[in-house]
């Protein structure tokens, strides 16, 4: 048996995940970019571009003392941005951490949401996002959302 583990354990580093190369994550962020740009821009053609099929959209809040995981329809969500509104939806981004292995990205970035120049609310996004022959695509995002206690 030891040699066994002898022979198991120099193969284990054979596989251990590779850093990611710049240009797939930023193919990787050019995706999230353009999510938040057509958001910005009303543009639920453009939002819905990046999004895979069977798209999941979560949000967690916090009413009354209990988490509460809310689950946003996609349909109803393209058709809220694609809406015309009289406020720019302009939600800020920065990119804390981006992590990739073959065709699996996941993307966490703290966020402000701003209705047109008033500050709404902040918290953090994270994505998960697959790697499809046309691109990388969002299949899920989870979002906390807050008032207080903002970068």
């Amino acid at each position: 048996m030891k040699k066994l583990l002898l022979v198991l354990v120099p193969c284990s580093a054979a596989f251990a995940q590779q850093p990611a190369s710049p240009r797939e994550t930023e193919a990787v962020k050019k995706t999230v970019t353009t999510f938040f740009d057509g958001m910005r821009r009303g543009d639920s053609t453009l939002v819905r571009s990046t999004l895979a099929p069977g798209v999941v959209l979560h949000t967690i809040s916090n009413r009354n003392g209990t988490t509460q995981l809310g689950v946003e329809q996609t349909y109803a969500f393209l058709k809220a941005v694609g809406t015309p509104h009289a406020e720019v939806w302009d939600e800020r981004i920065t990119f804390e951490r981006v992590l990739l292995d073959a065709n699996l990205a996941s993307v966490w970035t703290p966020y402000q949401f701003y209705l047109g120049s008033k500050f709404s609310h902040c918290g953090y996004n994270s994505f998960q996002l697959v790697k499809y022959p046309d691109g990388w695509k969002i299949a899920h995002i989870i979002d906390t959302r807050r008032k207080e206690k903002c970068q």
